[in-house]
């Protein structure tokens, strides 16, 4: 598979642009906050979400000074939103490293939230991008929604499929939705073109979200702890399947260690061992291709060429990864 960095060459020079650019929005008078937002920006990831924001644009008409706008709104609403969710988990780290709450607490993180909320409103709102902001304001209200969902579900213990598939389109794949729409209409192109590239993002989403969901089952190398899933008492599409096909006392001896661990290694192991004999993640890794597949039908509707391209890798990179 190829590395992020090859990848995005033919847009290598506009994420260079947008990095700086992204670090000057964030800018502020107080120096306290300036920290802060220095310490957040040196700690970014791969940057895939500006990445899918520049290759739409280039494949619907063409980047431009909105479509760099439209990365870092979206850039700047999704950092608020993980800044919030470590307050709101009481996470002490992301990406291996300190998060904002675990360095300064609780209530500066939640302020330095707010504060990036409102800097990526007010960038659009400066430069009359208001259509960029409805995409990107309706995807933060549908991630609290999949939040709130999953909670209230996670409390009663009762996620199937169709919900688990709710939640995790509003969680997470709303997002990356909102970034392939933010590309496609900061690049002139209608709003059928629009949706379809929204459609396009939310089946990447998906795919995502449930590929990210197998690694709680199997190596704890890929960067996310092994069985933290099932620690935070998530239900999760490997488990929905596994619960799905055992015995009527199985299922309620699961469901009761899942309830009640109590972070014990023995028993979230015995869940973890449970899903794979049922045969939980070939079932996922096959619901995840489909989700996968779906996404490239609709690409493949768009002429050939570096941006139709790049979105096939940067779809394989997201979905086919191991880490």
């Amino acid at each position: 598979m190829l590395s992020i960095n090859e990848i995005k060459k033919p847009i290598a020079t506009d994420i260079d642009v947008f990095e700086g650019r992204f670090k000057a929005s964030m800018q502020s008078s107080v120096p306290l906050l300036d920290r802060i937002t220095h310490y957040i920006v040196k700690r970014k990831g791969k940057q895939i979400r500006p990445m899918f924001v520049f290759f739409s644009a280039s494949l619907c008409g063409g980047i431009n000074e909105s479509t760099h706008r439209g990365a870092a709104l979206v850039e700047l609403l999704h950092t608020a939103t993980l800044v919030h969710d470590d307050v709101v988990d009481n996470s002490y780290q992301r990406r291996g490293f300190f998060s904002i709450n675990a360095l300064w607490k609780n209530k500066i993180a939640v302020l330095v939230g707010d504060y990036l909320l409102s800097k990526g409103l007010l960038l659009s709102i400066d430069n009359g991008d208001f259509g960029l902001l409805k995409i990107v304001s309706e995807a933060v209200k549908q991630m609290s929604e999949g939040e709130l969902l999953q909670v209230e579900k996670v409390r009663r213990m009762d996620i199937d499929e169709p919900v688990y598939y709710d939640v995790i389109r509003q969680k997470t794949a709303s997002l990356i939705a909102a970034c392939c729409a933010c590309g496609a209409a900061s690049g002139g192109a209608d709003e059928a073109t629009v949706e379809k590239m929204r459609l396009f993002g939310e089946h990447i989403g998906i795919a995502f979200q449930i590929k990210d969901d197998m690694f709680d089952f199997g190596t704890d190398d890929v960067g996310k702890p092994l069985g933290i899933d099932i620690k935070e008492k998530k239900v999760t599409l490997p488990l929905i399947y596994a619960l799905k096909n055992c015995t009527s006392a199985e299922k309620k001896e699961m469901i009761n260690l899942v309830k009640n661990h109590n972070d014990d290694p023995i028993k979230i192991g015995r869940i973890i061992d449970f899903v794979k004999s049922k045969g939980g993640l070939e079932y996922a890794g096959t619901q995840m291709k489909v989700y996968q597949d779906a996404a490239f039908e609709i690409l493949n509707t768009f002429p050939a060429g570096d941006a139709r391209t790049g979105l096939e890798q940067l779809v394989r990179y997201t979905t086919e990864r191991n880490k």
